[in-house]
């Protein structure tokens, strides 16, 4: 796994700006002998678009809507094929998903987390055996697979970890007494807890508010702690017991979910009481303003941290240490819940135009600069060769532990067996900072929610 996703990475690291999009306007229908050529070359013939089909896409990322957009209207432009984007808002694309598949139009291209997500829209997925989509994949781990059959495609891997202040943290071990000398000496929990609380000792000396940006729970930010964090146990207790999915969580480590729990409410910019109504939006600006020197989140937040006025030189990012044996040689989270589906109730030109399309983005220069370059995908598919691959920190974070050795790890949160599960957890949570509950009821959750939301999904989809 590690050395797959070390091709992966390596191979398409992330962003490089400002792609223009230049395409003619023509009837449908109609092609000419230079345009059919220049199809050609960027992917397209004339035979490749599908007469009296349309396309209809629901985007799971808010962060690309535009992008998307935009890319839309070039392939319309080139073809002649309508493709319409909708862009679901931050944590409601199931609900979205599901509003939408009840109408007449529904969406031909969608998209599940996973072996969860996808066991709720099998039935809407389109076996995708046979496509460029699945034949250019690097490897056939990035397939969503069930019964012999492909009904899924991952079109992005990303890394999450604690982002940090490069400058602050160097600025922290240049003082007096700091614990260490330098970033790349925090290797375990133990190390980062340390730094963490001396920051918050001496922030009024470095100049912030907090080691930790504010742990947000409202449901712009609540899944970076429910899910994200949450996935560190269970990676742990699947790697010690062999397994990749499980109808039953024991919460061996919980007791380093709770540490690093505390780490982040207990050394913040704010108070645990306050965390309930802090956003995502506060974190990027305490992270942005230079008031937090960590900040837990992934690649996909690089575009944002720009945006807002930070450099490349100012960011990097570490592993999300618990206190687990062996993390010393940890690297960062990296996989996908990013899986494209067809709608296989769509019509038939529907589908063949959808299948077209997405073939289209990624074989097409049009295409591959838009997903490598302005939407920021590293991407698991053979034709993203080096002209393709994109570059910041936080991509090169994970190329440099990927390059020492370091396991990644995997995504095990997408086996999480439902969004319920995510959302008593992170209740619990809330509680159990705001000193309104206990621990415990964090571990029923986690444990015994597991087993329930297992067996009531698994029931269900009988």
């Amino acid at each position: 796994m590690r050395r797959l996703l070390a091709i992966v990475i390596a191979a398409s690291l992330l962003l490089a700006f400002s792609v223009i999009f230049a395409a003619a306007e023509m009837p449908k229908g109609e092609t000419s002998v230079s345009e059919a050529a220049q199809g050609e070359k960027n992917g397209t013939k004339p035979q490749d678009t599908a007469q009296g089909g349309q396309v209809y896409y629901l985007n799971f990322k808010p962060e690309q809507a535009m992008q998307w957009e935009e890319l839309a209207k070039a392939y319309t432009a080139r073809t002649g094929v309508p493709v319409t984007v909708m862009t679901a808002a931050s944590d409601t694309y199931e609900d979205t998903l599901r509003s939408e598949m009840e109408k007449a139009q529904m969406p031909t291209l969608f998209q599940v987390n996973g072996p969860v997500g996808l066991r709720t829209w099998r039935d809407y997925c389109l076996d995708l055996s046979g496509t460029a989509l699945v034949e250019k994949l690097k490897n056939d781990e990035f397939a969503l697979k069930e019964g012999g059959q492909v009904l899924g495609v991952a079109y992005a891997i990303e890394t999450y970890g604690l982002i940090y202040r490069k400058d602050l943290l160097e600025t922290y071990c240049a003082l007096p007494g700091a614990v260490i000398s330098a970033p790349e000496e925090i290797r375990s929990f133990a190390t980062l807890k340390a730094v963490a609380e001396d920051i918050q000792k001496r922030r009024n000396e470095l100049g912030v508010k907090g080691a930790f940006t504010s742990a947000g729970m409202d449901s712009s930010s609540d899944w970076r702690f429910k899910t994200h964090l949450a996935n560190l146990p269970i990676y742990y207790e699947y790697k010690a017991g062999d397994v990749n999915v499980s109808d039953a969580i024991q919460g061996t480590y919980l007791d380093g979910y709770r540490a690093v729990w505390d780490l982040y409410i207990h050394n913040a910019t704010c108070a645990p009481t306050l965390i309930g109504a802090k956003s995502s939006e506060d974190a990027l600006a305490e992270f942005a303003l230079g008031e937090a020197v960590f900040y837990q989140n992934g690649t996909w937040a690089y575009d944002s941290l720009i945006e807002a006025g930070l450099t490349d030189d100012q960011l990097g990012m570490l592993p999300i240490y618990i206190g687990a044996p062996g993390e010393e040689n940890q690297g960062l989270c990296t996989g996908s819940e990013n899986y494209w589906c067809v709608n296989r109730k769509a019509s038939e030109g529907d589908i063949s135009a959808t299948i077209a399309f997405l073939e289209w983005c990624i074989t097409s220069d049009e295409g591959r600069n838009a997903l490598a370059h302005q939407m920021g995908f590293v991407t698991p598919f053979r034709t993203f060769g080096e002209e393709y691959a994109a570059d910041n920190p936080l991509q090169r974070a994970a190329t440099q532990y990927l390059d020492e050795g370091k396991t990644p790890v995997s995504w095990s949160f997408t086996t999480i067996p439902s969004e319920t599960w995510k959302n008593n957890v992170g209740a619990a949570l809330l509680e159990y900072a705001q000193g309104t509950g206990d621990w415990k009821a964090v571990r029923t959750a986690f444990v015994d929610g597991w087993a329930k939301e297992y067996q009531a999904a698994n029931e269900k989809g009988q």
